[in-house]
C-alpha cells in the first residue's frame, strides 16, 4: 500500500509519466493478437489512460492541443497528393463517392443521436468510435471550447467522448472488416478472386511474355575491347551508343588498364575496353565492332535499390509499360509500388498507372539508377534530417488561418487551428509532392508525429476522463453498444451497392473502395487476404485521402448540429 500511494503521489507530482506509462501499456495491450484482430494503439492507449486516470492526475489541456495539432498536420502532409488527384483528376469519381460514404457515416451516427436522445459528447464518441476515426475527438475537443457553453458543462461533455468510444470503437473495427471482407462480395455477388485475377490480367496486357519485368531490364552486359580504328574508337560515348538500330549503352570504361569515369562527350581510343549494355541482338551486333574479353572487374558494376519518388507532371497517370519505352528507363527492376500515406502495395502490372507521390522501389546499377531518380523525381534515402521551417511554418500558417471565426446566422463558424493545420498540412503535402525542394520530412518524422500525435492526445483524454469514466460506461454502456452497431453496419451495407449501381466500380477494386471510404486499413487487408491479391488496394487510397479529411471534420460538424 505505501508503494502503491507513493507511485500515486509520483504520477500526480509528474503528469508527464502518467502520459508516458500511458503510451507504453496502451501499445503493448494494442499489439496483441485476438485471432485477426488487435485493439490497436489507440484504443490500448485510451484504456490505459482512464485506468491511470483513477489515480485523479491532472494534466494540462495544453498538451492535447500541442500533439494534436501536430498529428493533423502530418495526416494532412500524409495524404495531400491523393487528396488533391482525387479531386482534380481521374480519381474523381472515387473522391466523390468518399464524399457520399463520409455524409452516410455522419448521418447514421446523428440520426442514433437523435432517436436514442444522447448528449453531445456521446454523440461524438459514437462518432469516432464506430467509424474508428479518432481525430475527430479533437476536432470537437476545440469545438467544445469555442461553444460558450459553461465550462462545468463542456467538461461533462467531454468526459463522455471517451466512454462511447470506447463502448464501440471494437465493433467499429472488427464489424467493418467483416461486413465489407466477407458479406461484400455477397451483396456484390461476385466470386472476388476470380474478379481480380481477372482483373490482373486485363492490367497485365501488353507486357512481354517473360513478364512486365523484362520491360524494364532487357539487357545484358559484355566487354569488349577496341581494336579497329574509325569503327567505334574515334567516336564519342553519345556517338557510339546510337549507332545501333536499338540503343546501347556504355557502362564502364577502361584505358591503359585503369578503370576511369567518362561523360557523353568522351572520346573513345583504340585499345580501350568497355562494358556496353544492351538488347541480345544489339550485342550480337556489336561484338563485330570489337573482340569480346573476359574482364571481371569492369563486369562488377554496383548494384542498388532506391525508393523514388515520383514527382514528374509528365509521368502522372502513365502505365508502366508506357513508361518502359522510355529513354531513362533502361537497366533498372521495378520491385515495389507504395501509395498513399498508408504506404499501401498496388501491383506492379503492365496497365499499372503511376502517379506522383507514389513511391517506387526500383534496382540496378547506381548509374541507371540515378538516371531514373533524375527523370522521375527524387530518393527517398533514409535521413534523420526534417526541415523543421517547413513543419512548424505550416502548422503556424494553417493555424492562424483556422483560427478566423466567421459569423453565419449568429453562430460562429471556424475552422479551428486545428482544421487550419490539417488544411496546411493537406497543401504542403500536395506541393512536396512535385516540389522536393519545399523541404524535407522523412517518413520516420511523419509516422512519429501522426503516431505519438493522436496517441499523446488520447492518453490525455482518457486520463482526464478516468474519474468518471465507470459510471458513464454503466449507464449507456449496452444502448450504445447496439447504436454503435447500427452506425458502423448502415453505411458499410450501403457502400458496396452504391459503389456497384451508382459509380460503377470494376468489381475488383469496389471493396477497396468502401475500406478507403470508411478509412479502415485493417478491412482492405482482410479484403486483399480473401481475394488472395493486392488488387483491391487500387481503390483504396483516393477515397481513403478524402474521407481521412471529411471524417475528422465531422468532429466539430457534430457539435455545431447538437449544441
Amino acid at each position: 500500500m505505501i508503494v502503491w500511494n507513493w507511485f500515486g503521489d509520483a504520477l500526480r507530482a509528474a503528469p508527464e509519466l502518467a502520459i508516458f506509462l500511458a503510451l507504453a501499456i496502451g501499445f503493448w495491450v494494442g499489439a496483441i493478437n485476438f485471432g485477426k484482430i488487435a485493439l490497436g494503439s489507440v484504443t490500448g492507449t485510451l484504456l490505459a489512460g482512464v485506468l491511470i486516470g483513477q489515480l485523479g492526475i491532472e494534466i494540462s489541456p495544453q498538451i492535447k492541443s500541442i500533439f494534436f495539432i501536430m498529428f493533423l498536420f502530418a495526416v494532412g502532409f500524409g495524404v495531400g497528393p491523393q487528396f488533391v488527384r482525387g479531386i482534380a483528376s481521374d480519381g474523381l469519381p472515387q473522391a466523390i463517392f468518399a464524399v457520399v460514404i463520409s455524409v452516410l457515416c455522419l448521418l447514421s451516427v446523428y440520426i442514433a443521436t437523435i432517436i436514442a436522445g444522447f448528449d453531445a459528447g456521446s454523440a461524438i464518441g459514437l462518432l469516432a468510435g464506430s467509424q474508428t476515426i479518432s481525430a475527430s475527438i479533437g476536432m470537437a475537443t476545440d469545438a467544445f471550447n469555442r461553444s460558450g457553453l459553461d465550462p462545468a458543462e463542456i467538461k461533462q461533455q467531454l468526459d463522455a467522448i471517451p466512454v462511447a468510444y470506447a463502448v464501440t470503437y471494437l465493433f467499429g473495427t472488427i464489424g467493418t472488416g467483416m461486413i465489407v471482407a466477407f458479406l461484400g462480395p455477397k451483396l456484390l455477388r461476385i466470386n472476388l478472386q476470380e474478379e481480380c485475377q481477372r482483373y490482373e490480367r486485363e492490367m497485365s496486357v501488353g507486357a512481354p511474355v517473360d513478364g512486365i519485368e523484362t520491360a524494364w531490364h532487357q539487357y545484358i552486359v559484355r566487354t569488349f575491347k577496341l581494336e579497329k580504328p574509325g569503327v567505334v574508337a574515334g567516336k564519342t560515348v553519345a556517338a557510339a551508343e546510337l549507332m545501333s538500330g536499338s540503343r546501347i549503352y556504355l557502362e564502364r570504361l577502361r584505358r591503359n588498364g585503369k578503370i576511369i569515369d567518362f561523360t557523353d562527350d568522351t572520346v573513345l581510343e583504340v585499345g580501350d575496353i568497355i562494358a556496353v549494355s544492351g538488347p541480345h541482338e544489339a550485342m550480337v551486333e556489336w561484338s563485330n565492332q570489337g573482340d569480346e574479353v573476359n574482364d571481371h572487374e569492369l563486369l562488377d558494376i554496383p548494384i542498388e535499390t532506391v525508393n523514388v519518388v515520383v514527382t514528374e507532371k509528365a509521368l502522372d497517370g502513365r502505365t508502366l509499360i508506357d513508361i518502359a519505352d522510355l529513354p531513362f528507363a533502361r537497366g533498372v527492376y521495378i520491385n515495389r509500388i507504395r501509395r498513399g500515406s498508408m504506404n499501401v502495395d498496388v501491383p506492379v502490372q503492365a496497365q499499372s498507372k503511376v502517379y506522383r507521390g507514389d513511391i517506387v522501389t526500383i534496382t540496378g546499377s547506381k548509374m541507371h539508377t540515378e538516371t531514373v531518380v533524375n527523370a522521375v523525381g527524387y530518393a527517398d534515402r533514409p535521413t534523420s534530417v526534417t526541415d523543421m521551417v517547413l513543419v512548424g511554418g505550416g502548422i503556424v500558417l494553417g493555424g492562424l488561418v483556422g483560427s478566423i471565426v466567421v459569423p453565419i446566422g449568429g453562430v460562429p463558424i471556424t475552422l479551428s487551428t486545428s482544421g487550419g493545420a490539417l488544411i496546411a498540412g493537406l497543401i504542403f503535402g500536395w506541393l512536396r509532392s512535385f516540389t522536393p525542394k519545399l523541404g524535407n520530412v522523412p517518413t520516420a518524422t511523419v509516422w512519429f508525429m501522426n503516431t505519438a500525435g493522436l496517441n499523446i492526445f488520447i492518453a490525455v483524454v482518457g486520463i482526464s476522463a478516468g474519474p468518471t469514466f465507470i459510471a458513464g460506461l454503466k449507464e449507456v454502456g449496452f444502448s450504445m453498444f447496439l447504436w454503435g452497431i447500427f452506425a458502423t453496419g448502415v453505411p458499410m451495407i450501403l457502400a458496396p451497392l452504391i459503389g456497384k449501381y451508382i459509380f460503377r466500380f470494376d468489381p475488383a477494386i469496389n471493396l477497396g473502395c468502401c475500406g478507403g471510404a470508411r478509412t479502415s486499413t485493417a478491412s482492405v487487408a482482410m479484403v486483399a487476404e480473401a481475394a488472395k491479391s493486392n488488387v483491391p488496394m487500387l481503390g483504396y487510397t483516393v477515397p481513403y485521402a478524402i474521407s481521412n479529411t471529411l471524417l475528422t471534420m465531422w468532429g466539430m460538424v457534430m457539435v455545431l448540429l447538437l449544441i
